[in-house]
């Protein structure tokens, strides 16, 4: 009786784990004997295999066999110390001084400014000429007339970028009468020598300045011109004396070349 109950404390007292408890144990399975230290730098000798086994005697008397599953130590898994040594590369250094390597940098970012300016202003000059008028178009924006071809106290109507224009050749009793006239009595007030550049010559637009109408010449209550569409009354300044026109008859931009009247 008294051996079968050392046998069921010896089976209870067995340990079944997976590394052994002491350290010769330990020692003998990686390898490697006691009290000696591992280095690091030599070649790893006695490296253990799979499935290495050790006994173990228990305090009944009995030995149990323990299985340490363990994997080989490999070359890789051991730490070893490196020194890293850095190359040398002074031999590729330049030799310029930095006054050349600024004065050398500043030329570029010059260079590539001035190429830029000048291509930008190609690019706006080019831009500009396509959208400028075309040399027919500009024929059309004057205007030139032969003074010579008027007589005294005689209307001439011409065409001006789509609008008529109303030449007056004036007498000198007509010059009289346009001063003689006060301002104060004016809807537009506008001296006679503000509309003329020369006495003799009046330039206005022939557009009624109430809704566009085209007035009619030597007629009215002033002997100027008459609107017909709604009554309005210009003298012989082209200012307004009657009827709804709010403004007197436009003058358009003009000189005189000679015996030559030049509009626009």
């Amino acid at each position: 009786m008294a051996s079968l109950s050392r046998t069921f404390v010896s089976i209870a007292n067995r340990s079944y784990v997976n590394a052994p408890a002491a350290a010769p144990a330990m020692a003998k399975v990686l390898g490697v004997s006691a009290g000696v230290p591992s280095d690091h730098h030599g070649e790893h000798i006695g490296k253990p295999l799979l499935g290495a086994s050790t006994k173990q005697r228990s305090s009944g008397g009995l030995l149990s066999r323990t299985a340490v599953n363990t994997n080989p130590i490999s070359d890789l898994q051991l730490r070893r110390n490196h020194t890293t040594t850095v190359p040398d590369f002074s031999k590729y250094k330049k030799s310029s001084d930095r006054d050349t390597s600024r004065a050398f940098t500043y030329m570029m970012v010059g260079s590539t400014g001035l190429v830029s300016a000048a291509g930008a202003q190609a690019t706006v000059s080019d831009f500009l000429a396509n959208m400028s008028a075309s040399a027919d178009v500009l024929a059309l924006a004057k205007a030139e007339v032969d003074l010579n071809s008027i007589p005294e106290g005689k209307n001439v109507t011409i065409k001006w970028r789509g609008k008529p224009v109303f030449i007056r050749h004036r007498t000198a009793d007509e010059i009289t009468e346009a001063n003689e006239v006060s301002i104060n009595e004016l809807r537009d007030p506008q001296t006679d020598a503000d509309r003329v550049k020369k006495p003799e010559w009046l330039v206005m637009l022939g557009v009624c300045t109430h809704l566009g109408c085209v007035p009619i010449g030597e007629a009215g209550d002033f002997g100027g011109w008459y609107c017909p569409c709604h009554g309005s009354h210009y003298d012989i300044s082209g200012r307004i004396r009657k009827g709804p026109a709010p403004l007197n008859l436009e003058i358009p931009e003009y000189n005189f070349s000679e015996d030559k009247l030049i509009i626009g």
